[in-house]
């Protein structure tokens, strides 16, 4: 219902209304000046004849009208004048007949009112002095709830209890961060019984974890489960381009949620306005730094007898302002991790329920094949299969459809190019090298699939397949790993006797790794075991920044020497590991010049059986596992 005004309050004055009667009395000013006594108007062919016969005194020329005056009244239409004016076409003929009769002319510009001049060069003013006072009304009831602008501010999202509720039930594994956050589901539903005891319930959990974990869904099952509302909000949105905005949303998000409570506050990619203070071009006083002290000052703030829990999500947790995650504010994190293989299996079997599956689909062997895989990307992998299904125009979704969505996802779409023949028999000792020395070490990840049809940005791809999930990699792994990567370059150095493009992608990655080996994972006997950040560069001091302080450029130069030599011995080794095994190299590329595909099994039908690898030692490998040597 409209809110009604007391008969007390006074009208509100319309200072456009000044504007009208300006606009009325220039109007009127116009008509006067245009009506004004300058004689009748009278045909051009009639002022030409008085002109020729010598009656016309002076004139005067303004614009497209001519005025003049007579020696003596003339009649025109029965009526005796001694002045007339008459709109004068562009005849070059006038000036030169006003000339030669001996009549004075003048020129003038067309007049225009004073008073319309005055209200042209005012009107700017009247303009931006009329949008500064609606901004500055408007400005005033963006605090008043229900006011035009209200939605301004308000940009959190809430969920009530009865639509779109979410539980624990509809995420998929994450079964540590679930056990986590159970905690604050009972005092969302009892906290008595939490106060009884003295126990102070953490009122800032942040969620870390890769993107498309699920962070967001289990924030959304927390509220499910403890059946309270629960707000959304993405950080990006507190910051806008009007200072103060940010600062003010977060005002209006807090006190929606107390004035709900128990309630849950969710704010997506936290890092958007957490960053540490002091690193922005604008110093203490741009807007992101405003909207994050308010944030800080919101969450210390929680009376004791609050119940409103904060929940924020980010995958950057290393940029986070050091007061954000203080005790009291964000004081418990829960890791979000990606999905191991029965936790895949399990969002694999949510993510298809529904939809009808053939008899030769085995979600756990589909689990086994997509190591790495987010909860984001199961979703998109069965999508894609429903879609492959649908084009074949099948009636449930078989296994080629979900190797066919592995293969979109992982390698990209096949795509359509017309390789020569020489660039078609690179292409295959390119990855038969790949696939000869995945093949011949046993601390390599099994072979899948040898192909040489382009697909994405790739001409070709050798795709690996751990057989379990793998946290640690051991050196000689990651040395494996290397002589993989360089395999397709060695490849065509022995067969060829040339190199070409297509390793770029490959040594880009090789590069990467050793670089990892020996700057990070403590691998180089030279080097030692130490830890040095060097792909960090600082945007203003341009030095390398380390962890706790900055790399010299001689440790720099070293780090970058050592990655060399891993490089170099690795591709020595790959040649002679090759040159043992031209016999398998030749048959693999004639086969793969012939199938243009071969699968794990016809792989091994071609290079025989494979030694199984080693055990693991604890090494963090940042390579991830469906992420295989391409052209």
């Amino acid at each position: 219902m409209p809110e009604q005004r007391s008969a007390a309050t006074p009208p509100q004055r319309r200072p456009w209304g000044w504007l009208v009667v300006m606009l009325i009395l220039s109007a009127f000013w116009m008509w006067r000046g245009d009506s004004s006594d300058e004689g009748p108007n009278v045909e051009y062919t009639t002022a030409l004849s008085w002109v020729r016969e010598g009656k016309v005194k002076d004139a005067v020329l303004r614009g497209d009208t001519l005025t003049g005056t007579l020696h003596a009244p003339q009649m025109h239409h029965d009526r005796a004048v001694w002045r007339f004016h008459t709109l004068a076409p562009k005849d070059e003929r006038l000036v030169p007949l006003l000339d030669e009769n001996g009549v004075v002319l003048r020129a003038q510009s067309p007049d225009t009112p004073i008073l319309w001049q005055i209200l042209l060069s005012l009107l700017p003013w009247i303009l931006i002095i009329g949008v500064w006072v609606w901004i500055s009304r408007r400005a005033q009831q963006m605090t008043v709830a229900g006011g035009p602008m209200s939605g301004f501010l308000k940009r959190g999202r809430r969920f009530d209890r009865s639509s779109q509720r979410v539980t624990f039930d509809d995420v998929a594994g994450l079964a540590a961060a679930k056990r986590d956050l159970s905690e604050i589901v009972q005092f969302l539903k009892e906290p008595q019984r939490f106060h009884r005891l003295g126990a102070k319930i953490p009122r800032g959990v942040l969620l870390l974890g890769p993107p498309g974990t699920g962070k967001t869904l289990l924030a959304r099952a927390v509220a499910g489960e403890a059946d309270v509302p629960f707000y959304s909000i993405t950080a990006s949105e507190f910051v806008e381009m009007f200072v103060g905005v940010g600062a003010a949303r977060v005002r209006e998000l807090f006190q929606e949620a107390k004035k709900h409570a128990p309630s849950i506050v969710f704010i997506d990619e936290i890092d958007a306005v957490g960053r540490a203070r002091g690193t922005g071009l604008g110093g203490g006083h741009d807007e992101r730094e405003q909207t994050l002290n308010q944030l800080l000052a919101e969450m210390d703030g929680f009376d004791r007898s609050d119940l409103t829990v904060v929940i924020a999500s980010t995958n950057r947790p290393d940029v986070l302002d050091a007061a954000l995650l203080r005790p009291g504010r964000f004081d418990r994190r829960v890791v979000v991790d990606l999905p191991e293989a029965a936790a895949r299996a399990a969002i694999l079997a949510l993510h298809t329920r529904g939809k009808p599956l053939a008899p030769d689909v085995d979600l756990t062997q589909v689990a086994a094949m997509t190591a790495g895989f987010s909860g984001a990307d199961l979703a998109n992998l069965a999508n894609e299969a429903a879609l492959s299904a649908t084009r074949r125009r099948a009636d449930a979704i078989a296994r080629e459809d979900f190797s066919s969505a592995f293969d979109k996802i992982v390698l990209g779409d096949p795509r359509e190019a017309k390789l020569r023949s020489a660039e078609k028999k690179r292409v295959a000792v390119h990855e038969s090298g790949h696939a000869v020395l995945a093949w011949a070490s046993p601390e390599a990840e099994p072979l899948r699939r040898v192909s040489i049809l382009p697909r994405g940005m790739a001409l070709g791809a050798t795709q690996q397949v751990p057989p379990e999930d793998r946290h640690l990699h051991t050196r000689r792994e990651l040395e494996a790993r290397l002589r993989v990567l360089l395999g397709g370059y060695a490849a065509e150095q022995l067969v060829l006797g040339d190199i070409s493009t297509g390793a770029e992608h490959d040594l880009k990655e090789a590069m990467r790794l050793a670089s990892k080996m020996v700057a990070h994972f403590g691998m180089s006997d030279r080097i030692g075991p130490a830890y040095y950040e060097v792909d960090i560069e600082h945007p203003f001091l341009g030095a390398r920044i380390g962890a706790d302080r900055a790399t010299s450029d001689a440790t720099v130069h070293s780090i970058e020497e050592e990655a060399r030599q891993f490089l170099e011995r690795a591709l020595e080794q790959a040649r002679d590991a090759l040159a043992a095994h031209r016999t398998r190299l030749d048959g693999l590329t004639t086969a793969l010049l012939e199938s243009e595909t071969l699968e794990s099994d016809e792989l091994v039908a071609v290079l025989g059986p494979r030694v199984s690898g080693s055990d693991v030692v604890p090494v963090d490998a940042a390579v991830p596992p469906t992420q295989r040597a391409r052209s």
